[in-house]
């Protein structure tokens, strides 16, 4: 698990996906790099908050030992 990816889970439609990058470069956008004090070293300071707001964690239901997702769940790394 690198320090900038995500997990979590939702739908797997390609407009939800695309939906999620908008949102997210809304939110922490990646330039101007120096809109960020952490990129004086790396240039991915909106990357670190991205990943902050999206998860590295989720929690999995287990059916008779089974995933338990609705009928379009997928879990995703991002």
């Amino acid at each position: 698990m690198h320090i900038t990816a995500s997990v979590f889970i939702n739908d797997d439609e390609s407009g939800l996906h695309h939906d999620y990058e908008k949102c997210l470069e809304r939110l922490a956008p990646e330039k101007p790099y120096s809109q960020y004090e952490y990129n004086g070293y790396e240039d991915n300071a909106d990357a670190h908050l991205k990943r902050t707001i999206m998860g590295r964690e989720v929690v999995i239901a287990i059916t008779i030992g089974k995933l338990d997702f609705g009928p379009w769940e997928q879990i995703f790394y991002g």
